[in-house]
Formats: C-alpha cells, structure tokens, sequence
C-alpha cells in the first residue's frame, strides 16, 4: 500500500497512477511493497526531521526511514517539494521529472541500492533513469 500525506500545499496529480508505478519497481526489484508512506512537505518541515532525527543541520529534498524486513519493503518517505523544485531549476528539468525521480530515488533505496561512493551513485542514477522511463 503506498499512501500520499501532505503537510504543505502542494497535492501530487494522479496519485494512482504514481502509486502503480512505484508499486511496479518494487515489483521488478524482486522486492514485496508493504507500505510506503510519502509525506510532501516545505524545507522548515524537513530541516527539523534532518536536525532531530539525522543530526543534519542543512537542508535536503529527501528523507527516508526504512522499516523495511528483508525484501518486504515499508517506510516513510518525506520530501520537500521546495527543495525538489529549486533542483529542478539547478539541473535544468522540470518540476515534475525532479520530483518523479525524488519518489523513485527512495524506494530505490529501499530496494538495496546506495549512493555514497562514485560506483554506487551511477548505479543509482541508472536504476532512476530506466524507471522514468516506464513511467507513461
């Protein structure tokens, strides 16, 4: 089950749709989608879960818990969609294809894959691309 929670304005368009594709990469990643809880929200909302939770004191387009057990995939995702957009403005995408990525790079994640090292981050950036692409 994927649910959309909003603590901002902002309202994602075709939330089935969305929730089908997401559904769909944990699927063709081997994995078994539990439950997945996305939270759009403003940088404020999102630096203060950085500061408490990750002891991070700046800013970030993307955090995600993983309560993940094995290949059973559950979490909350939160995103800001201040963030997403300012990214998109910096990598010259649009909005919409930023944020697909955001919602993707999470359950990616999830899914086993990392992005600390050089190696591990084309990795990811490969698996995000040939996912955006399946989304129509």
């Amino acid at each position: 089950m994927i649910d959309f929670n909003y603590e901002t304005d902002f309202l994602l368009d075709d939330e089935a749709k969305i929730s089908d594709w997401i559904g769909n990469v944990v699927k063709d990643e081997g994995c078994t989608l539990e439950e997945i809880n996305y939270i759009f929200c403003d940088d404020d909302y999102l630096h203060k879960i950085n500061v408490e939770f990750l002891q991070h004191d700046d800013l970030t387009d993307i955090i995600s818990f993983d309560y993940s057990v094995g290949k059973n995939i559950q979490g909350d995702i939160f995103i800001s969609v201040e963030r997403v957009a300012d990214n998109a403005n910096d990598f010259n995408v649009s909005f919409t294809e930023e944020l697909h990525r955001v919602l993707v790079h999470g359950v990616l994640h999830y899914c086993g894959y990392k992005d600390k090292t050089d190696a591990d981050a084309k990795q990811m950036r490969d698996k995000e691309n040939h996912y955006l692409s399946k989304l129509v």
